[in-house]
């Protein structure tokens, strides 16, 4: 943090609390950008025991005011800097995204409607409903070319398809959720291909263009919901299926539950993936640690 956040130890320094199907964030304006937040103060505030609790944390500032984001401050006036429940820096959430667009609309920074927001893994246009549900595009789905990729739980593998939605996920399709074990640690994977990390996705198959999934996010362990998670079980599922857009020149459809709640994913012909689901903020306060 900077000097004068450090001497108060953020005692006195404002934030909210919010959720995207139980993926929850905790929340720290700082419009101007003057606060450093380092990983240590990260992780003290996302302790569920000794800090507010959270998967994540959302800091809201101004593309402006923030190297990371000033090269789109002409396209978006907000930047959502999102940081793991560990402290380290991520590129992009999907849950996290909604939950921004909707403390931007309740704090009267932005309006409903349509807007953009930066992050890390670039722009992405949101639409907030009067309803507080939030639509987000979440840009390209990229399946990189890796070669053969495995998920490991225990002495068991299995196959995954490895989807790049702005940050790296390896999505495999087992009989049953129990499958993937406790979560408490991250499922083995192929060494090598993921040299920064991955959210591994575990899915089974609820009915048609339905699935279900459970979801160990890097940096946070296993969490209620995932919407880049989300977006990336739904390509592979389109591949699965036989549904690729870019084939069948159609846009697809899949309703996903997470332990959170539900989401719905469209995967467009040109790769486009689009995200709806709820976003509510639920506390806010101030910090006194």
């Amino acid at each position: 943090m900077s000097a004068s956040v450090t001497a108060s130890k953020t005692f006195g320094l404002p934030f909210l609390k919010g959720h995207g199907t139980q993926n929850d964030f905790v929340i720290i304006p700082d419009e101007d950008g003057r606060l450093d937040l380092g990983a240590d103060e990260v992780a003290l505030l996302c302790d569920r025991r000794a800090g507010v609790g959270g998967d994540g944390l959302l800091r809201v500032v101004r593309s402006a005011a923030d190297p990371a984001a000033e090269a789109m401050a002409d396209r978006a006036e907000w930047f959502m800097d999102y940081r793991n429940s560990d402290g380290s820096i991520a590129e992009m959430c999907g849950n996290g995204v909604r939950v921004f667009a909707r403390y931007l609309v309740e704090a009267g920074l932005a309006g409903t409607g349509s807007f953009a927001v930066a992050t890390r893994a670039g722009l992405r246009q949101v639409v907030v409903a009067d309803s507080g549900e939030v639509t987000v595009d979440m840009g390209h789905a990229a399946l990189p070319d890796s070669g053969p990729v495995s998920v490991t739980v225990g002495d068991r593998s299995w196959p995954a398809l490895n989807v790049n939605m702005g940050n790296p996920h390896a999505v495999a399709f087992v009989d049953d959720l129990a499958d993937a074990g406790t979560l408490y640690s991250a499922p083995g994977v192929t060494e090598g291909v993921y040299p920064e990390g991955v959210n591994v996705e575990f899915v089974v198959e609820r009915g048609p263009r339905h699935v279900a999934m459970r979801v160990h996010e890097r940096g946070s362990g296993e969490t209620r919901s995932c919407g880049t998670g989300a977006c990336a079980v739904a390509v592979a599922a389109a591949r699965r299926h036989h549904l690729s857009p870019a084939e069948t020149g159609a846009p697809v459809t899949y309703t996903v539950d997470l332990p959170g709640g539900t989401l719905r994913i469209t995967e467009h012909p040109d790769s486009r993936i689009e995200m709806t689901g709820p976003a509510e903020i639920v506390a806010s306060g101030t910090l006194a640690i």
